[in-house]
């Protein structure tokens, strides 16, 4: 159990929670990814998990092959999660119980806010393992920031909605860095386009800054943490007429 818990964005709710405050909906995945990834697409799905052939065409990518697609196959390279083949039909659950509602959810608030305001922001909120280069596979070359904010390279949003919250989270002290190692969930290609007036950024927090990995618990600094996330929404807010947030 607690390495199945390695895959969940613990307590990122929480720290954002302050969303609604200013004005924001917050949607929480009640959900881990390892057992479905909300932004994953589901053709991004590993063949080899399951017992019989898929109904359409499946297109897993990079993220599949390290185990970390739409359904995981490992928390890490030593621990495969199963000791079977799933079965078509339980995967299929997963996605109409878990990943459909969730990105319906998500769609509604989205076309809601561009229809009141003429244009969505949108932050997909997650927290990062310490061990992030190693989990990924990549060698770093650099240590791991305390924040990764994810624009898929500059595409999925407008570069004054990242510049606002890099700032806000620099002046707390914080390193952040942009597209390294996470350049944003397929999640992001669909909601943001800029070009629309809809823009979507991704925001990964390193995980020790607010619990204990090992156990999950949070540490003796969350409530700090909350507080500045916090104030960070709120420099957005004054400087975005409508935010849509999603953990």
């Amino acid at each position: 159990m607690a390495l199945l818990r390695q895959g969940e964005d613990t307590d990122v709710d929480a720290l954002w929670c302050s969303a609604v405050d200013v004005g924001a909906t917050l949607i929480a995945a009640c959900f881990p990814r390892s057992y479905i990834g909300p932004n994953r697409a589901l053709s991004d799905l590993d063949p080899l998990l399951l017992d019989g052939p898929w109904p359409t065409a499946l297109a897993p990518g990079e993220k599949s092959r390290l185990g970390f697609g739409l359904v995981w196959s490992k928390v890490d390279a030593d621990h495969p999660i199963y000791d079977r083949r799933l079965s078509v039909a339980e995967v299929q659950q997963r996605i109409a119980s878990c990943w459909q509602p969730y990105r319906d959810a998500l769609a509604q608030e989205i076309e809601g806010a561009a229809q009141q305001f003429g244009a969505v922001w949108h932050l997909n909120l997650h927290s990062m393992p310490d061990n992030a280069y190693a989990r990924l596979g990549i060698k770093p070359h650099r240590p791991l920031a305390d924040f990764v904010l994810g624009d898929r390279d500059g595409t999925t949003c407008e570069p004054d909605f990242i510049d606002v919250v890099e700032r806000s989270l620099r002046s707390f002290g914080y390193s952040v860095a942009r597209n390294d190692p996470y350049r944003g969930t397929p999640l992001l290609l669909q909601t943001g386009q800029p070009a629309l007036g809809r823009h979507s950024l991704q925001i990964e927090i390193r995980r020790p800054l607010y619990m204990n990995e090992a156990t999950r618990e949070r540490n003796a600094l969350f409530h700090v943490l909350q507080w500045q996330m916090s104030h960070t929404l709120r420099n957005v807010a004054h400087n975005s007429p409508a935010i849509s947030c999603a953990d």
